[in-house]
């Protein structure tokens, strides 16, 4: 095939699962050497069609030629052309770096040693540490790992369903020039992404929702048309004052690893009802200190006070004041909406006739009423997100956890789940939030910017952007994670 031919060609494919009908008559073709993406809202079909165009799926409907190969009666075929990686790492997070990195080489009956050139650039990042479990890797360094994989066997195409969730805007910006550096080669790559500035980086896109294409043009086009899906308008707050009152206090706390020291001696503190960013790049100590400040770990050496309690010998008192919201979706996907709702309001030791009356005033609130009685697994990601966060205010703590709880989600999903948090803040209650979206790092009072454990800034969005000479939260995080030494605890 050469440049500018079609590589991937749909035609009316349709995928239903029971009565959902998640892809209607989806067509769209993709010329060889672009890079192409499909954008959409959480739930619009994206990662049904990904399954199908790499054989993991049968359409009901329609066909698809993938390298001039048809998806159902060449499926094997096309295997050995396709490099997949799926929304959830493909990793065995117990093999080492370089165990997972053969194990793929030898499924497609080949060798690291014979494509070594075709990742070299990539693979050289994490080679240092080819003898640490993947599962121990940093996000970036997972995403460098798994899309090595992908491409060890030399594929002709590369399907790469929402690869940069998790990841921060430094690594983000190199695992793109990643892909521009494989187009170079030849490789047609298909993408989706709920992240904007990364579909402008796409030859085009097309977008995509309810399972149904509504178009496909250049990223510029697209997202001018369906703006109020893909580019919702910046959030617009009239923020409620609360006394000045710190609910947590932090004076040199550090935590250690043997001769690692995760956290290094960090101090600040946060007041009742302000939203307070807490960022840095993959490895930067953020989680670790977020599970020391709700009483999930124990600090190596200084003082931490959260909701009045120490965090060394009031662990149990800490995590009865606060709400938590993790990284990895923290409902029970077996349990039904209303029955995860109970469930923690009971664990939280609140009373029975005020968990059904607060139990319908937020199915109400969050307008899933009818889906009371829904499978947390059924619902789209978007949904599941602010169900999470609602749960974990459900019992009224003066401060909420929340561990990059918009990983993966849309825009207008993200929107909607910030005027959550505005709300909790209005109420006052505290909201301690991590993120890699820097977007949202300007709707926060205040914002700390974490490299090699320290703190490197604590301000608000604009002096720190006075501060840094930056027109953007993107600008100042670049300039400071970039100064970063190490690259993947």
């Amino acid at each position: 095939m050469e440049k500018g031919e079609p590589i991937v060609v749909v035609k009316e494919v349709g995928k239903n699962y029971g009565t959902v009908e998640a892809l209607k008559e989806v067509s769209f073709v993709v010329e060889r050497g672009e890079i192409f993406g499909l954008i959409g809202p959480d739930g619009a079909g994206k990662s049904s069609l990904f399954r199908i165009l790499t054989t993991l799926l049968l359409a009901d409907k329609g066909t698809a030629m993938v390298a001039g190969l048809d998806m159902v009666t060449d499926y094997k075929q096309i295997r050995t052309k396709v490099g997949y990686m799926p929304g959830r790492f493909s990793l065995y997070q117990d093999l080492s770096v370089e165990e997972n990195l053969e194990f793929f080489a030898t499924v497609f009956h080949t060798t690291v040693q014979e494509n070594y050139d075709l990742i070299k650039d990539i693979y050289q990042q994490i080679e240092p540490f080819r003898k640490r479990r993947a599962g121990a890797l940093s996000g970036g360094m997972k995403q460098k790992l798994a899309l090595s994989c992908a491409l060890i066997h030399k594929p002709d195409i590369l399907f790469l369903d929402e690869p940069t969730t998790g990841v921060d805007p430094v690594s983000r910006k190199e695992f793109w020039q990643m892909l521009r550096n494989l187009r170079e080669q030849g490789i047609t790559i298909v993408v989706s992404t709920p992240i904007m500035d990364e579909a402008r980086q796409c030859d085009r896109i097309a977008f995509i929702n309810h399972g149904q294409i509504h178009g496909i043009d250049t990223p510029e086009r697209i997202l001018h048309q369906f703006a109020s899906i893909l580019c919702p308008p910046s959030l617009e707050r009239e923020e409620v004052k609360h006394e000045v009152a710190p609910v947590i206090e932090v004076e040199q706390l550090t935590k250690c690893f043997g001769d690692f020291t995760a956290v290094d001696h960090i101090s600040f503190q946060v007041n009742r009802g302000e939203i307070f960013g807490f960022l840095g790049a993959n490895g930067a100590g953020k989680t670790t200190a977020m599970r020391m400040l709700c009483g999930l770990s124990k600090p190596t050496s200084g003082i931490g006070k959260v909701a009045g309690y120490d965090i060394y010998r009031e662990a149990e008192q800490v995590k009865k004041h606060i709400g938590y919201m993790s990284q990895k979706f923290s409902l029970y996907e077996d349990l039904k909406v209303w029955e995860n709702i109970r469930l923690f309001a009971g664990i939280y030791g609140m009373k029975e006739q005020d968990i059904e009356r607060k139990t319908e005033e937020l199915l109400d609130r969050l307008e899933l009423t009818a889906e009371r009685d829904t499978l947390v697994k059924s619902l789209p990601v978007g949904w599941k997100q602010k169900l999470a966060f609602s749960v974990s205010i459900f019992h009224e703590p003066r401060i909420v956890f929340l561990d990059e709880p918009t990983g993966g989600v849309d825009p207008a999903t993200r929107r909607q789940f910030w005027e959550l948090i505005y709300q909790a803040a209005d109420q006052g209650i505290t909201v301690f939030v991590t993120t890699h979206y820097m977007d949202e790092a300007e709707y926060c009072n205040r914002i700390s910017i974490m490299v090699d454990g320290q703190i490197k800034a604590l301000d608000t969005p604009a002096r720190l952007k006075q501060q840094f000479g930056a027109e953007t939260m993107d600008d100042v995080f670049q300039k400071l994670a970039r100064g970063a030494v190490r690259k993947a605890d």
